[in-house]
């Protein structure tokens, strides 16, 4: 079998992630902020250093700001409709998900404001229509980082930029490149990031959170509410961070992946992580470009991208190949319009969709070899 389904969720897993849940859970993962015993002071212990670890990784400088959620699409949630109220004015980008569009049209339905951002024909962000939408007095921008679609990277530096002068709040999705993409939330000017743990930061499913600006945080409505083992006298949540976003219990086991995780990661680097990633995709582009019958969706080879390639099979069904690809070869790729159809209407792949081959750390470049033989021989 070989795994080509990394933008969806990471496979494998970084090296010590399931022997750290497998501990946790042995050991007694027990509730933080409440227990006065030695094991609910060693998980409050992981709990904080993980934080702190976490804010280090996206460059931001305050790790009381990092909340835990159960991913990007809590995060968002809680981020846009603890912010935004009727009449305020908010854009998006074509590029985004669902996890960003499906919020913001129940927001819409209540009397926020969305505009959408346009890109070019390599899935980048049109930075003029971005300007001109800010300048007519958008007051919150939300967007990706990478595109989950062709994996155009976004110049999300100069959205922050644009977003500082024009006195609008930046919010990040960093689903695609959390942990395999340099991230610097005080460079960028970014106020707020969401991200998820079974991506790229290589743990499991159903852990992230976001990181957020105290300003901001003191601006945004707590969606949930319930007991966080502090001023459990008032009737209120907490006003600071980051209780004031972590009703309940957390999910333990997932952040004891999450610190394993961190472990390798900080080990080896997201530089080394992305080089390799980017030479599984740029090889994989090398041996695929002069296939007859395929079209390569979104960034070419000297483009900013993630490792992601996707493919439009002319004249021939891409769930039909993505399924022969498993069926024959036991490649996994995903097919289908990833959740992201304003993405595919600008890169002219609706309805039909593509086919998304994501790499991640562990799979090889004789991989890559192996299924470039695949698609000459499926053509």
């Amino acid at each position: 079998m070989i795994y080509f389904d990394n933008a969806s969720t990471a496979f494998p897993k970084a090296p010590g992630v399931a022997r750290s849940v497998k501990e946790a859970i042995e050991s007694g993962c027990f509730n933080i902020n409440r227990g006065s015993y030695d094991g609910a002071w060693a998980t409050q212990k992981m709990v904080f250093e993980t934080r702190r670890r976490l804010a280090a990784l996206f460059g931001f400088n305050d790790s009381r700001g990092v909340a835990f959620t159960s991913g990007v699409t809590q995060s968002i949630n809680m981020l846009l409709k603890g912010l935004l109220k009727p009449g305020d004015r908010v854009v998006t980008t074509v590029m985004d998900h669902n996890a960003v569009l499906r919020p913001l049209r129940q927001l819409e339905h209540l009397g926020v404001r969305v505009e959408i951002a346009h890109c070019d024909a390599s899935g980048a962000l049109d930075l003029d229509d971005m300007s001109q939408k800010l300048k007519a007095g958008v007051q919150t921008v939300v967007m990706t980082h990478a595109s989950n679609v062709c994996g155009a990277v976004q110049g999300i530096g100069e959205v922050g930029r644009l977003c500082r002068q024009f006195g609008a709040a930046l919010i990040v999705d960093a689903a695609q490149t959390a942990g395999s993409l340099s991230i610097d939330m005080e460079r960028d000017n970014i106020d707020a990031l969401a991200f998820s743990g079974h991506k790229g930061l290589l743990a499991t499913e159903g852990i992230g959170g976001f990181a957020v600006r105290d300003d901001m945080s003191r601006r945004i409505t707590p969606l949930l509410a319930g007991g966080t083992g502090s001023f459990s006298d008032s009737p209120d949540m907490p006003d600071f961070m980051p209780d004031r976003f972590e009703a309940g219990t957390l999910n333990l086991p997932g952040i004891a992946a999450l610190s394993a995780a961190l472990d390798y990661i900080e080990n080896r680097g997201v530089s080394d992580i992305n080089a390799h990633a980017r030479s599984l995709r740029r090889l994989f582009i090398e041996k695929t470009e002069n296939i007859d019958g395929i079209r390569l969706i979104g960034p070419g080879l000297n483009e900013p991208s993630c490792s992601i390639v996707a493919l439009d099979f002319i004249g021939r069904d891409n769930a039909e190949i993505a399924h022969e690809f498993f069926e024959r070869y036991g490649i996994m790729t995903r097919s289908g319009l990833h959740c992201a159809p304003l993405m595919h209407k600008a890169l002219g792949t609706f309805p039909q969709g593509a086919v998304r081959f994501s790499f991640g750390f562990a799979n090889t470049l004789d991989e890559v070899e192996t299924c470039a033989d695949a698609l000459r021989e499926l053509l």
